[in-house]
């Protein structure tokens, strides 16, 4: 197995005019990624906002079942 070590030795014999197409690449890799290529599950739930009342986690069947109204 590779370790970062070795990967950093072999970063320090890199040209410096080919350290940009190096960093484009290894910023590919430290990107987390879902399994079909689109973005992950938790960076899509991070966009969640929820707009409700301040009981809406506690009350969730009233206000399901109507018993309680938003707004």
């Amino acid at each position: 197995m590779v370790s970062k070590e070795l990967i950093k030795a072999e970063i320090e014999r890199v040209p410096d005019e080919r350290l940009d197409r190096l960093y484009s690449v290894v910023k590919e890799f430290a990107r987390p990624s879902s399994p079909n290529g689109g973005p992950s599950l938790m960076s899509k739930l991070k966009d969640v906002m929820i707009d409700g009342p301040e009981d809406f986690a506690e009350n969730i069947d009233l206000y399901l079942s109507g018993e309680k109204a938003l707004g």
